[in-house]
């Protein structure tokens, strides 16, 4: 069966879930946001032509909400294109063990830490190994397939890199065998393990462990073998759609929802090791406890940027990069507007009124309520 805004009828029918004081601001703030978007609570924009009038309601901007998520995903892209050499690049997923993912699930402030750290490795082994500067891009993810809880990062990294004593773009793959494979992985192990033994001993990680257990359980962890992927892509095109399928969308889509009832919430989901899709049934309580998870703190940014990109060296580097490219940088596009992306998406121009005459922007409604909770 298809639903129409099935997150959206979740959190609907189990607000007493989530809509209390004890749950993380973040998560009301967000979810209450999502069930206004579209609404008139937000304010709206008036179109009018000179025999009809139209009221547009304002969205939500919420990053939980699939198509707020949608559109500034579609906008970020049109925004990389014109700001990235068009060069080959490399995705690299650094993952680490399920006994780890408790800590960060209880210590949520370590995660903000997580895209410098491995934007750190990255950055490391491309100046060790061919004494280059990157262009590092982070996005940080917090949830597996099955909605748990998985911390993880997948990092896009250009296929060589700018070698400034020289000033030339040396263009080679970073990552390029099993051998160079295991030693990033090394390295991305001990630089968590490093960074979780000095949260430990100042006193900062809490855990149901005492110190001394949780100390050797860093200890077991770091004698392991950890999963890194690494992908390539030819074009700057093939990497931002890549990139597009892990920006601002929410830890489930919308397609995926087979039955939503006052006791059940039944979705499925692609199980990579038998290859095949498999039903995940919750009650909506524990569903919405399980998306709860994956809403991001406030001030946290859904996409981090290091090396070449950084924005303390990005203005200084990128006029030299793409010079030595010899490629011409295009000037930032201009935002997409909600009737642009409703023409091209869904049919006709939804300025244009039932006798063909062209609305225009009349004034702007008031914002009625803007939920916000602070901690």
């Amino acid at each position: 069966m298809r639903y129409k805004d099935p997150l959206r009828q979740i959190l609907t029918s189990g607000r007493s879930t989530w809509d209390r004081p004890e749950t993380r601001p973040a998560v009301r703030t967000n979810f209450a946001q999502m069930l206004l978007c579209g609404t008139f609570a937000l304010g709206a924009e008036v179109f009018a032509s000179q025999t009809e009038e139209k009221i547009v309601p304002h969205t939500c901007k919420s990053r939980s909400c699939p198509a707020c998520g949608q559109r500034a995903m579609i906008q970020w892209r049109r925004e990389q294109w014109c700001a990235l050499p068009n060069v080959p690049y490399e995705g690299v997923v650094l993952t680490m063990p399920d006994v780890l993912w408790p800590i960060f699930q209880q210590n949520r402030h370590l995660l903000h830490d997580l895209p410098r750290l491995g934007a750190a490795v990255i950055q490391h082994w491309a100046k060790l190994k061919f004494g280059v500067r990157v262009l590092i891009m982070v996005v940080p993810h917090t949830f597996g397939g099955r909605l748990n809880f998985n911390p993880h990062l997948h990092i896009l990294v250009s296929f060589g890199g700018l070698r400034g004593r020289e000033a030339r773009w040396i263009s080679v793959a970073l990552f390029r065998g099993v051998t160079e494979k295991a030693k990033l992985m090394r390295m991305w192990r001990f630089a968590v393990i490093t960074y979780l033994r000095a949260v430990l001993k100042a006193g900062l990680l809490e855990s149901c462990l005492s110190p001394r257990k949780l100390g050797s359980r860093l200890k077991e962890q770091y004698e392991r073998r950890w999963n890194i992927h690494i992908d390539h892509f030819a074009s700057k095109e093939h990497f931002l759609r890549y990139a597009g399928r892990y920006v601002r969308h929410p830890p489930i889509a919308q397609h995926r929802f087979k039955e939503i009832t006052n006791q059940t919430v039944r979705f499925w989901i692609k199980d990579k090791r038998q290859n095949r899709r498999i039903d995940l049934s919750f009650s909506p309580q524990q569903f919405i406890g399980l998306l709860a998870e994956h809403v991001p703190d406030r001030y946290r940014h859904a996409i981090r940027y290091f090396g070449l990109l950084a924005p303390s060296s990005k203005a200084r580097t990128s006029a030299a990069v793409f010079s030595l490219l010899k490629q011409s940088r295009r000037p930032p596009p201009r935002r997409l507007t909600w009737a642009f992306l409703r023409q091209k998406y869904f049919g006709p121009d939804p300025l244009i009124d039932s006798n063909g005459q062209r609305m225009t922007w009349v004034k702007r409604l008031p914002i009625v309520d803007a939920p916000t909770f602070s901690p």
